[in-house]
């Protein structure tokens, strides 16, 4: 990171504002979440960005709400505790730029994560939830270990070792959850998906939350205890 201090950081919230938002904001990102990692510097952003989402500061909100979020999907209760203002505050503008989010399908997943962070969810809220807008997961099968790919999109519904795109590996058929059977999480998201109109990540919800087989062995698994494991 080149962001170490509070003055350093200070000075990069305050070239926001200008033609060279889009610059500052990439800048920012590779400083303070490079490639989607979380350091404890990170969190001194917090209040900068709180204070962008509420509009005291100048700032793309979507940014700011976005970074935010992914920064308090690893809060540990020390940090979610010292930041409890700016968190609680950032939560409303999150739910309000979620049910916006009716056209762009990354943006509503990568929204979801940042409610669920906000309201201090700790599993789907830290990029387990992405495979929805890929429409894929890779997984490994908790019985042979055999990584999979578990696909749910315009390549087919399937399970399947290998690189499936490229090679001709041995596919089986995904069960997908019954809507009305998930559990209180899969189901409010499910709920959230569908009366947003996001079809398809309610159909990934079904998948995610249901039963392969591995083509290798013949193991049944339940794909989202397997996502987040390798």
């Amino acid at each position: 990171m080149t962001v170490r201090s509070s003055g350093d950081l200070a000075a990069a919230f305050a070239r926001l504002g200008g033609e060279e938002d889009g610059q500052v904001w990439s800048e920012l990102w590779d400083d303070l979440c490079h490639q989607g990692s979380v350091y404890e510097d990170s969190f001194l952003a917090l209040p900068y960005l709180e204070a962008i989402a509420a509009g005291r500061a100048p700032g793309e909100v979507q940014d700011a709400v976005l970074m935010a979020g992914l920064i308090a999907s690893v809060a540990d209760d020390e940090h979610s505790v010292r930041y409890a203002a700016e968190i609680n505050a950032l939560l409303p503008v999150a739910r309000q730029l979620l049910d916006t989010a009716t056209d762009d399908r990354p943006s509503f997943v990568y929204l979801l994560q940042c409610v669920l962070a906000f309201e201090g969810e700790r599993v789907w809220s830290a990029g387990r939830l992405e495979g929805l807008f890929y429409e894929e997961y890779e997984v490994d099968c908790p019985v042979c270990e055999s990584a999979l790919f578990i696909a749910f999109g315009e390549h087919g519904t399937f399970a399947s070792a290998g690189d499936y795109v490229t090679a001709d590996p041995v596919k089986t058929a995904l069960l997908p959850a019954d809507p009305g059977a998930l559990g209180p999480l899969a189901a409010r998201l499910h709920r959230m998906a569908t009366e947003a109109g996001h079809e398809e990540v309610a159909r990934g919800l079904t998948h995610l939350f249901g039963r392969a087989t591995c083509p290798d062995c013949a193991g049944d698994f339940v794909v989202s205890e397997q996502v987040g494991c390798r």
